[in-house]
């Protein structure tokens, strides 16, 4: 048996509230909101944090390969999904693969996973936006997802693959050439009647691949980017209404790439056992794949769930995101730009930069971090062993918040965090708003860029709090 062992999402905690865009231009938005990555995300990032929570979701899981699929990569010509190996810890012998470009890499790399050998961790992310006021902008999203494919062998399987359609077209429906900031799309009406034969074909093509009909689907995905196909064709499939999952659009947007298996991993938290869940996906043709969830569903606990990542988010201003997205130009802080990072330096501590691995003592048992070769306690020389503390919460021992360093979104608010276990780092606080920081907060680690110089990324990790769903927190 061949299919999904884990699924993991990254949900931005950004919101932004659509009737924001019309308050200001008079025109665009609508209802509901969408999610806005930080100033201090990307498609890497968002990806490791989504690969993160598979990983946790999976268990004692060895992984063989890692495929990383977005159409805006933060990287061209180097591979970005080499970062989010480094940040999940993962071996030399473990590969790391880009597979994007173009929206429909995302299905098509997970496909290609659920058809393939080996245990593949299927990572998806985007980051969405357009011109103010466009449709883009008002319907896109940000966020990423993670499943992890493998045999029964390798893992406990809670969804079976069991068979797919394809329909492959040349639609210029949708486009961006290199170089370009955002897509364009040509007339909606082209893009409905040229989709439409298509869905059948794939839809009627899964089917019968998979050996079932279609009352038999209990749960239908439906999406791509071209809304107007998705929405008209939804209800023509045969498949009855309750039946259709939640596309995401008033809370998180459509997340390009990603929302595939976005809107897989929620359907997978509904679902109960042997119960069908058809992923239908409209770019540049149509793809279709169909799970059958096993019993072991039923048992299989979820951290970090997509419902409660979007319960727990908090607001932005629309302001705030323009200029997040460098929309509109703001004065920044009288303070010199970040010097360029220096490749050497981080290839020496790649352990520490992307893994957050520290050194503890063995004779004291005292954990140094940064990593040290010399014990702080006793002073033991070359007696140390290496200690991850990626996934460990903390306390704030002490904060200040620094209204002058450098930052694109500023105060920039630092602290001292306690880890549990032992272990103590100043840390870059985010997703957290200057005011709501407190002594004695617990915080767990994020994977983050802090800024980008000469066009190149630096990524380390910073602290975030521990939230519970607070659907009212605004940052």
């Amino acid at each position: 048996m061949r299919g999904i062992i884990a699924a993991g999402v990254h949900v931005p905690h950004h919101r932004l509230d659509r009737s924001e865009i019309a308050a200001l231009f008079g025109k665009g938005g609508g209802r509901g909101t969408r999610s806005v990555a930080s100033y201090d995300e990307d498609t890497t990032t968002m990806g490791a944090e989504a690969a993160r929570n598979a990983l946790r979701n999976a268990g004692d899981v060895t992984v063989d390969s890692l495929w990383f699929a977005t159409s805006t990569p933060a990287y061209l010509e180097k591979t970005n999904a080499t970062a989010i190996h480094a940040a999940l810890r993962l071996a030399p012998s473990v590969g790391a693969l880009d597979m994007g470009g173009a929206l429909r890499s995302g299905i098509g790399t997970l496909r290609t996973a659920l058809t393939g050998l080996g245990t593949i961790l299927v990572v998806s992310s985007d980051i969405r936006d357009g011109m103010a006021t466009s449709s883009d902008e008002a319907a896109g999203g940000d966020g990423a997802a993670a499943l992890l494919v493998g045999d029964d062998t390798a893992g406990t399987v809670i969804a079976e693959y069991v068979g797919s359609g394809v329909a492959t077209d040349e639609i210029l429906e949708r486009w961006r050439i290199p170089g370009a900031p955002r897509s364009r799309v040509w007339e909606e009406r082209f893009g409905e009647v040229a989709y439409a034969p298509l869905i059948q074909e794939a839809f009627a093509a899964a089917l019968a691949d998979a050996g079932i009909s279609t009352d038999d689907v209990d749960h239908l995905a439906l999406t791509g980017m071209h809304s107007r196909a998705v929405q008209r064709n939804r209800t023509r499939l045969g498949v009855a209404t309750d039946k259709i999952v939640d596309d995401l659009a008033g809370t998180v947007g459509n997340t390009g790439t990603a929302h595939c298996a976005l809107m897989l991993a929620s359907a997978l938290e509904a679902a109960g056992p042997n119960e069908v869940i058809m992923l239908v996906v409209l770019a540049d043709g149509v793809e279709a794949v169909v799970l059958r969830t096993t019993e072991a569903i039923v048992d299989h606990d979820v951290s970090s769930t997509v419902s409660a990542q979007i319960a727990a988010g908090g607001s932005v201003s629309y302001g705030k995101y323009l200029s997040w997205r460098q929309m509109v130009a703001v004065e920044p802080p009288n303070r010199p730009a970040p010097n360029r990072p220096s490749a050497s330096a981080a290839h020496r501590r790649g352990a520490w930069k992307f893994g957050f691995v520290g050194t503890r003592d063995r004779s004291s048992q005292m954990i140094h971090l940064p990593p040290a070769r010399v014990s702080e306690k006793g002073g033991a020389v070359d007696d140390m062993e290496p200690v991850a503390l990626a996934d460990t919460e903390g306390t704030i021992a002490s904060f200040t918040v620094d209204k002058l360093v450098y930052s694109p979104s500023p105060p920039v608010v630092f602290a001292v965090v306690d880890f549990d276990g032992g272990g103590r780092a100043p840390l870059e606080l985010t997703d957290v708003a200057a005011h709501e920081v407190e002594v004695g907060q617990r915080v767990e680690p994020t994977f983050r860029r802090l800024y980008t110089s000469d066009e190149i990324h630096n990524y380390f990790w910073k602290a975030r709090p521990v939230r519970s769903a607070d659907p009212t927190r605004e940052d």
